[in-house]
Parts: C-alpha cells; sequence; structure tokens
C-alpha cells in the first residue's frame, strides 16, 4: 500500500466536501448582494437562474464524467496496464453508462435527500451549489486526486444553507450523511478483503 497517496487521497475526502461549501457559499453570497438584494422582482430572477441551472447541472455533468468515470474503470485500466494495453474507449463508455443507469434506478433517493431534505433550495441555490460542485471536482480532477462528486455536492448544499444561517440546514440529515461516508470505506475494503479471499482459494 502507497501510504502517501492513499493519505492524499483521504485528504481529499474531507477538503473537497468543505471546498464545495466554501465556493457554493461564495457565488450565492454573490449573487444575492449583487443581484436579488437589486432586482426589483426576485421571481422573474429565480426563473431566470432556473434556465441557468440547465447550464450549471451541465456543468456538474461534465465534472462528473471527469472524476467519478474514472474512479469505476480506474481498477480495470490499472489490470490491463500490466499487460501495456491502452485504455479503449468502450471501458469509458461503460463506465459512464454504468452511472446513467445507477442514476435513473436508486439515484431518485439521493435526489431527494440531497435536494429537498438538507437544506431549501430556490433555482439561485440551486445554480450555486451545483457551480460550486462542479468547480470543485474539476480542481481536483486536474490534481488527479480521486473524490466523489456526491460528496462534494452535499458539502456545496450545506454551504448554501449556511449562507441562511445554521437553522436552515438539517442538521440530522447532515449527521446522517456523514455518518454513512465514515462507514462506507471501511465496510467496502472489508467486503472487498473477504471477496479477494474467496475467489483466490477458489481460482
Amino acid at each position: 500500500i502507497k501510504w502517501g497517496t492513499l493519505l492524499n487521497i483521504v485528504a481529499s475526502w474531507i477538503i473537497s466536501p468543505i471546498a464545495g461549501a466554501f465556493f457554493a457559499f461564495t457565488i450565492f453570497f454573490l449573487i444575492r448582494r449583487f443581484i436579488l438584494e437589486r432586482a426589483e422582482e426576485i421571481g422573474r430572477v429565480e426563473k431566470i437562474f432556473a434556465y441557468l441551472q440547465v447550464a450549471s447541472a451541465s456543468y456538474v455533468a461534465f465534472a462528473h464524467g471527469s472524476n467519478d468515470v474514472a474512479n469505476a474503470v480506474g481498477p480495470v485500466a490499472a489490470a490491463l496496464g500490466l499487460f501495456g494495453t491502452e485504455i479503449p474507449r468502450w471501458l469509458l463508455a461503460i463506465g459512464g453508462l454504468g452511472i446513467v443507469i445507477g442514476l435513473s434506478t436508486w439515484g431518485y433517493r439521493v435526489i431527494e435527500t440531497v435536494g429537498e431534505r438538507i437544506t431549501t433550495l430556490t433555482p439561485t441555490r440551486g445554480f450555486s451549489a451545483e457551480f460550486g460542485t462542479a468547480s470543485t471536482v474539476l480542481i481536483c480532477s486536474s490534481l488527479g486526486l480521486p473524490i466523489s462528486t456526491t460528496h462534494t455536492l452535499v458539502g456545496a448544499v450545506i454551504g448554501v444553507g449556511l449562507s441562511r444561517g445554521l437553522e436552515a440546514v438539517d442538521l440530522s440529515v447532515v449527521r446522517k450523511i456523514i455518518y454513512s461516508w465514515v462507514v462506507t470505506v471501511p465496510v467496502t475494503a472489508i467486503g472487498t478483503l473477504l471477496l479477494y479471499i474467496i475467489l483466490e482459494a477458489v481460482i
């Protein structure tokens, strides 16, 4: 195990939600200060940002593909690298397809939690969270750090909520999410170890 690399990855897991929260908080602060507080009709501004969210959501999707798809196919790519084989394009396509299928089947539960249960989102707040998320993920991708877009988005949504005060964030939901993050890593590691032992014994 390359502990230095592992330490950098773990650090990125902690830093990415915080960075997402910071970016989203800052973006929404600027939107509120220079647009919402000066607007005669806030409803009209929100309507415009509802359309802009199509662009920000696409930005997140692009960032998502730059990092999470790479995370999914990384182990397979490493195995192919042992044989001196280049990473085929179809492998990346399969990784992307898997994310699409996961989103269309089980993703609605995560969408409900992130979009509705952490804090109340409006188009301006949603735009801020998405833009902050995508920017954070792309920065980490450029540095070669594997992070979770979902973790970053959760941090960004919390950041937008905190811009309206701590009472605007449902802390019970946040605690459950953080608990799931902490539990996931050791459970996955143990499950992978057991599977490897079984396969090694059989093969």
